[in-house]
């Protein structure tokens, strides 16, 4: 799956992001492209909601102005 990310600043931001995020349990992998400003994320479907609370949560802690597009 792919989501769009809004304002995202930096890359070494995104890179942070991709790996708190790779960690989350349930998630197969997890890859940020700061010029894309785009999240691939595979991940235990059944999981997903919760993985991607969890991401919201990783992404505004690293960067309060970035947030995923649904």
């Amino acid at each position: 799956r792919v989501y769009i990310l809004e304002n995202l600043g930096c890359a070494n931001c995104a890179a942070k992001m991709e790996e708190q995020i790779s960690r989350l349990p349930g998630v197969n992998s997890a890859s940020i492209s700061f010029m894309a400003q785009k999240l691939t994320l595979d991940a235990d479907e059944d999981k997903l909601d919760e993985i991607l609370k969890q991401a919201e949560k990783i992404i505004k802690s690293i960067d309060e102005e970035a947030a995923i597009e649904y």
